[in-house]
């Protein structure tokens, strides 16, 4: 396996890229790191050491808290060989007024790539512009490739393609996941609808891009304020919960304007008999999705979580290997 994902990444160029948005990816490089989170399951799941990156150290700065994430990479990285290094912002000087300039050129002494979880995706473009090393984009609140990269695994298992499929993402348009999903679903040959409230509607650069990737791979790219409408026949449903991270106080609010745009049984109708659900967690049972669906027959958020793994492992090994 090692020989031919050599040969592959030789051609494909990953060593020492950033992954901070599925767009700065081609539909062969996604897909191939598709298949290098597959192989990399298999061999985990048959206890085969697989130490490809043996004596490499990631840095994760986490300034967002997060249970997935931090597990996700920790494990990987170990089940890869190597270490990460936990920094939250009280751990390190980002967190007293050091620039992210002299963070990244400091951290690029000092270990061999750097996973970045935070609020502005501007501080993550910044650190990486800086950095020598790779900088891996594990949420801000812009976009969520990671996340994403799992979502495309997840969905890939479970239906056995991408290409051709409709997605449908409901809920709030504006956020990390609806764009990720935007940028990553196109790049795949998948047909994809958000239906969102207005004012809750995706960035209307990310969406412009997306409707031109679409071109070039057969997408089509659907925004809407009907969730009936944008769920009709989909193969996969996705949501997110409708207050975000940092968006606590908007809560209240937030809960009038979504209420017409929870997943439930009767949304879901609209989709097709075999559709599978995705939720990225944590989530909100009775909001922005009811029990019956994330705990029922065509719910794989569980798979979707542990997947993360190893889409994030395929992603070190790639970067760094």
């Amino acid at each position: 396996m090692a020989e031919v994902i050599q040969l592959n990444e030789e051609i494909l160029q990953f060593k020492g890229k950033d992954f901070l948005q599925l767009s700065d990816y081609t539909p062969e490089e996604i897909l191939y790191m598709l298949d290098v989170a597959k192989e990399l399951k298999a061999l985990q799941k048959q206890g085969k050491p697989h130490p490809y990156l043996a004596g490499k150290v990631l840095g994760m700065i986490f300034e967002k808290s997060s249970t997935r994430t931090r597990v996700s990479f920790e494990v990987g990285m170990l089940q890869l060989g190597g270490h990460a290094i936990f920094l939250s912002s009280k751990d390190i000087q980002l967190g007293r007024g050091e620039t992210i300039s002299d963070t990244a050129k400091v951290l690029s002494r000092y270990v061999d790539a750097i996973m970045i979880r935070t609020f502005s995706h501007a501080s993550v473009e910044e650190l990486a512009f800086n950095a020598t090393i790779p900088v891996i984009n594990g949420l801000t609140d812009l976009q969520h490739p990671t996340q994403v990269l799992a979502d495309l695994l997840t969905i890939q298992e479970h239906k056995g393609k991408l290409a051709g499929l409709k997605l449908c993402y409901v809920g709030d348009g504006n956020n990390n996941m609806a764009h990720s999903l935007l940028e990553g679903a196109v790049k795949v040959g998948m047909d994809i609808s958000i239906a969102s409230p207005s004012g809750y509607l995706p960035d209307g650069t990310i969406t412009e891009k997306a409707i031109k990737a679409g071109t070039e791979t057969g997408s089509t790219v659907m925004i809407t304020n009907d969730p009936v409408k944008a769920i009709q026949d989909a193969d996969v449903v996705v949501t997110d919960v409708w207050a975000s991270m940092g968006q606590e106080a908007e809560a209240g609010e937030r809960l009038k304007a979504f209420e017409a745009y929870q997943v439930n049984e009767a949304l879901c109708k609209h989709a097709k008999e075999d559709y599978i659900f995705l939720h990225c967690l944590p989530a909100h049972r009775g909001e922005e999705v009811t029990a019956e669906i994330i705990d029922g027959p065509h719910s794989v958020v569980f798979d979707e979580a542990e997947n993360r793994l190893h889409a994030q492992k395929a992603i070190l090994k790639l970067l760094l290997n």
